[in-house]
């Protein structure tokens, strides 16, 4: 089901992702990101804010030009969401695509973030 709750946080996240200025940032995860919450995906881990902003800072440094978009709505159910995203390399060809699942706080911001890249895994239940 998605919500406007869910859709408000998700579109302050990703524009964190997004700008370059580390004030500005750190001024959209105070939008919506919890003071300790934390951040996983397969090839890191970071915890409150000052975290999450500098690792975004990091991932800007390492891929210039880059993008990360969400390509989807925000589904969200009892204080938990995902969403699918693309990584854009500066040339705008899709580079990585994932998806993330999150879990909101009592104040409705984002306490925590699992990233997973790719598509699942191929498979099923067997007989």
């Amino acid at each position: 089901m998605t919500t406007t709750v869910g859709t408000t946080v998700v579109d302050s996240y990703a524009r964190a992702w997004l700008e370059p200025d580390p004030v500005a940032r750190r001024a959209l995860l105070e939008q919506c990101w919890a003071v300790d919450g934390v951040y996983c995906d397969p090839l890191s881990q970071v915890t409150g804010r000052d975290g999450l902003a500098d690792h975004i800072g990091g991932f800007q440094a390492g891929q210039p030009g880059a993008r990360l978009e969400v390509v989807s709505g925000v589904d969200e159910h009892d204080g938990h969401l995902r969403f699918a995203w693309q990584l854009r390399a500066a040339d705008g060809s899709v580079a990585l695509e994932g998806t993330d699942f999150g879990e909101l706080d009592g104040d409705g911001v984002l306490r925590r973030i699992i990233g997973f890249f790719g598509p699942l895994p191929p498979g099923g239940p067997t007989s």
